[in-house]
């Protein structure tokens, strides 16, 4: 599998997401769902080589530090939040949500875990994949993460587009942008473009 040109110049494995779909945030959540994906088969070759994949490691590490707290924090402070508002019982949707955050949480936890297993690694030299142990943690995070995005495309991104309003989604993009540094038209542009 071969890199991509990322932001920094460096190959990336993970696809960076197209600023200007910060206007769809409920394309954005899905894309970033992709990516999360893409985050999990990155997992696997790393925790499963032998030889320690330096740049691919760093990778994980970035996304594992900053773009995977980002994605949680969208769905915990913004997504979730907006659902529990719009949606009706018939829905029954919010031991779900309950249950997602709880997930969440432990997902940092778990990421930070095998973040600093992978900066300690990066230190040393040692591949991952030379301990049957720390192979099963990368293998069984990627797996939950993979159960975990298909259950919110599937519920609640689905939920989401038919009970979120215009005003809703707005402010969802606004939230998503602001938390990126993205700068968004004013109200109103984008009917005019």
């Amino acid at each position: 599998m071969t890199g991509q040109a990322g932001r920094t110049g460096q190959s990336r494995w993970i696809e960076p997401l197209p600023p200007e779909l910060v206007h769809e945030p409920l394309n954005w959540l899905f894309a970033d769902h992709y990516r999360h994906r893409q985050l999990c088969r990155l997992l696997e070759r790393v925790g499963n080589a032998t030889v320690l994949l330096r740049d691919e490691a760093r990778e994980i590490v970035d996304f594992l530090r900053h773009d995977m707290p980002l994605h949680i924090i969208d769905e915990e402070d913004d997504l979730f939040p907006l659902l529990r508002r719009r949606c009706q019982p018939a829905d029954e949707l919010g031991a779900l949500l309950g249950a997602l955050s709880a997930e969440h949480r432990d997902d940092l936890e778990q990421a930070r875990a095998l973040a600093s297993g992978l900066e300690r690694a990066l230190t040393d030299g040692q591949a991952p994949g030379r301990d049957r142990d720390t192979r099963r943690l990368f293998t069984e995070f990627a797996l939950h993460d993979r159960r975990h995005i298909a259950l919110e495309n599937a519920v609640v991104l689905p939920i989401a587009r038919l009970r979120l309003t215009a005003a809703d989604l707005r402010s969802l993009s606004v939230r998503l942008a602001a938390r990126r540094g993205i700068l968004l038209d004013p109200p109103g542009d984008e009917a005019a473009s």
